[in-house]
């Protein structure tokens, strides 16, 4: 081992399958054996019989797969780019809530070409500063309230463009069972691994991991070091740092932390799966080659993670020596949300035999993963909604049905269709039927006691409610093909 605890043997890490990114969104920096040239410039066809020239983010990526211990030194130029900056501003959420500089999209926009080339030239003189972070909140689906940081819309053009950047290298760096906000993967490729690892594989037991307050504590120094470990170039890193030292502006109270990073900013994800990346990922892969005895399963989506285990005994080694690993980094999992459950598909038989009852249950990405069987009788995972999180998506509905109460019924059934259409899009998956048609029908009772409250003589009979629905509310239907068919199209 080196002396750095987040480091390990590499020789030991089991090697990964290329990362199924599709096409590139984002590519990396260039190594120093690179040729100098024209590194901006775009995919071109110098003639029609030569293929196309790499572009400048092309060759980094080709750099950071070659070698795993390159570090880019020159970065920056990629960053004020601006065609990057172009690209980054109308990546950007047009309806995204304003920051502390009170500017929206559309304003923005007015100049762009000009207020870009300031921002180019301020961030190649370093005068660029960060803006504080605006606190809002958001309620979650147990009640309370989740911090969230609305970023300045400058900043959140630049932090795009850095990201930009920084993942082209490290998407050639992450694990493959990483999941969370990386070009090309999604929530259901996350839940397909999961799933077709449990049926497939050998997995008796599941560790349902819980990082506690992930976002708020983590640790900004051993992220900078983790950062520097690539990085080379010190004016991107000091571009990250300013951004984690901006500080949270809440009802005109600034606070700066050194730990944590605000959650909604176009970089806090990135950062949080460097973070894990070298916290969590590197050990994980270490301890599956060398220690364990078992088949294992690992999939990670930011901070939900799920690891299911052949033998219990692996499990509780892994889980014992995952927490002393975690307070090296000043990290702890949450006692209360960590679990070992007995799942698989012996599970049921077994706890039978003990008399326990049926297995028990966990939730991942807005699923609760529950042992089933089909109607062949053979072993499957049942994956409905969390019943939590259709209620509180049902009362989000009632109350925005309330305050829109005396709109015109086609602007509320366009924006009925376009949450109802959401919703069913991404809860839609095998056996999931009578959840969706659940959640439709209760949609349906509410719209129609708001419409009736309207005033005092405008009761709408049901007949004509029933219209209004098959109008305006998308059908119930799976939109999710089975895993099975989901992998063999993406391979």
């Amino acid at each position: 081992m080196m002396n750095e605890p987040w480091k390990s043997d590499r020789s030991m890490v089991p090697e990964k399958s290329p990362n199924k990114a599709g096409q590139p969104v984002a590519e990396g920096m260039e190594g120093r054996d690179w040729a100098k040239g024209n590194l901006r410039q775009q995919n071109t066809l110098r003639t029609q019989s030569r293929g196309s020239v790499p572009s400048a983010l092309e060759r980094v990526r080709a750099v950071a797969r070659r070698d795993k211990e390159t570090r880019f030194t020159a970065l920056l130029h990629h960053v004020y780019d601006l065609e990057r900056l172009r690209g980054a501003y109308f990546q950007l959420k047009k309806e995204a809530a304003p920051g502390v500089d009170g500017e929206t999209w559309q304003h923005y926009g007015e100049s762009l070409d000009e207020r870009l080339h300031d921002l180019s030239h301020r961030l190649q003189r370093g005068a660029y500063r960060a803006r504080p972070v605006r606190r809002t909140y958001i309620p979650k689906a147990d009640g309370r309230q989740r911090p969230l940081g609305v970023t300045a819309r400058e900043d959140k053009l630049v932090q795009r463009a850095v990201v930009e950047v920084l993942n082209a290298i490290y998407e050639e760096d992450f694990a493959d069972f990483s999941y969370g906000f990386r070009p090309g993967r999604s929530q259901h490729d996350a839940l397909d691994r999961l799933y077709l690892g449990i049926t497939r594989g050998k997995v008796n037991w599941v560790l349902d991991l819980a990082i506690k307050a992930f976002f708020d504590s983590l640790s900004q120094s051993w992220l900078i070091k983790f950062l520097e470990h690539r990085i080379g170039d010190r004016r991107v890193v000091r571009l990250i740092q300013k951004w984690l030292r901006a500080g949270v502006l809440e009802e005109g109270k600034l606070t700066v932390s050194e730990e944590g990073t605000p959650q909604g900013g176009s970089a806090s994800p990135l950062l949080a799966n460097v973070y894990l990346h070298y916290v969590f990922d590197w050990w994980t892969q270490v301890w599956c080659r060398t220690i364990a005895r078992g088949y294992v399963l690992v999939v990670r989506f930011a901070d939900d993670i799920v690891v299911g285990f052949q033998q219990k005994a692996d499990a509780e080694r892994f889980w014992k020596e995952l927490k002393e690993h975690m307070a090296k980094f000043q990290r702890e999992l949450h006692p209360e949300k960590t679990r070992l459950l007995e799942f698989g598909r012996f599970a049921a038989e077994r706890r039978q035999e003990r008399g326990e009852g049926k297995p028990e249950t966990f939730n991942f990405l807005g699923f609760t993963h529950i042992c089933g069987k089909t109607r062949k009788g053979k072993f499957t995972v049942l994956r409905p909604t969390i019943r939590k999180r259709l209620q509180a998506k049902l009362q989000a509905i009632q109350l925005q049905l309330r305050r829109r109460m005396h709109d015109p019924i086609p602007e509320v059934g366009a924006w009925l269709r376009a949450v109802v259409g959401g919703h069913i899009r991404y809860f839609g998956v095998p056996n999931n039927s009578a959840a969706l048609n659940t959640f439709r029908q209760r949609v349906g009772r509410t719209w129609h006691r708001v419409l009736c409250r309207r005033s005092q003589h405008g009761h709408v009979s049901w007949e004509r409610m029933k219209r209004l629905i098959r109008r305006w509310l998308p059908p119930a239907r799976i939109c999710q093909t089975y895993p099975s068919c989901r992998v063999r199209v993406i391979t």
